[in-house]
């Protein structure tokens, strides 16, 4: 874990050192921040593969051994769900969402709704990962190339865009984005990769993998497509 943090930290300081030309303030603290950085980091790394990583490989196999594809299509909804709302990346870019709407004039919110306003987008974002998992099951089991899914999606989010500068866009990307992440990215390729090579005519490079940016997409567009009918309903 120490080789992917220390990129961080020495751009960092070659930036202050040469770029600002000043000495960080309170350099004993930051250096405590990094070992505890450090230290959690590795911890979570850890305990992901020696829980998290093994439970969701083999309740995958199990399902796409012995499931039927409801208790299949309930299993992945649930698996995406749960774990994104877990995602400490998502949670941070919830969390400065909700603060920079509430500093934003335009925006109808109070401080108090800022803690609701978090929830609300990391339990959004999570439900539409959740979708994106069952559609990817679905994706597999009947063998549609992944284009036919990804293309589109991109061209309706390219398409919003380019039509409206609204401040939602920008935060549905984001959120869409950081709800792929280190707890639930290994799961989602566990079950894409375990029901790929338990089908048969399936093969596990081709059909498994994908997972990543449909749960990647997915929550954009449902973000999207919330955040149009609270606008349009307000």
């Amino acid at each position: 874990m120490q080789h992917c943090v220390l990129p961080i930290v020495l751009t960092m300081t070659v930036f202050h050192a040469l770029v600002l030309g000043v000495v960080p303030q309170n350099p004993a603290g930051l250096l405590a921040g990094f070992l505890a950085v450090l230290v959690g980091l590795t911890l979570l790394v850890r305990g992901l593969e020696m829980s998290l990583f093994p439970i969701g490989e083999a309740l995958a196999d199990a399902m796409a051994r012995h499931g039927h594809p409801v208790w299949l299509m309930g299993f992945a909804f649930a698996l995406g769900f749960g774990s994104t709302v877990a995602e400490p990346a998502l949670a941070a870019v919830a969390a400065e969402a909700a603060a920079a709407m509430v500093a934003d004039p335009e925006f109808p919110a109070l401080e108090a709704q800022r803690a609701a306003l978090a929830l609300q987008i990391r339990y959004g974002v999570a439900f539409g990962l959740g979708l994106a998992l069952m559609l990817g099951v679905w994706r597999i089991l009947k063998g549609w190339p992944l284009i036919w899914l990804v293309l589109p999606g991109y061209g309706v989010i390219a398409l919003v865009a380019l039509l409206t500068d609204a401040p939602f866009v920008a935060v549905a990307l984001d959120a869409g984005t950081a709800a792929t992440s280190a707890i639930n990215i290994p799961l989602m390729l566990a079950l894409g990769i375990g029901l790929g090579s338990v089908l048969r005519s399936r093969n596990a490079l081709v059909d498994g993998f994908g997972m990543v940016v449909l749960a990647s997409l997915t929550p954009m567009l449902v973000f999207l497509a919330a955040a149009f009918v609270l606008v349009e309903g307000g």
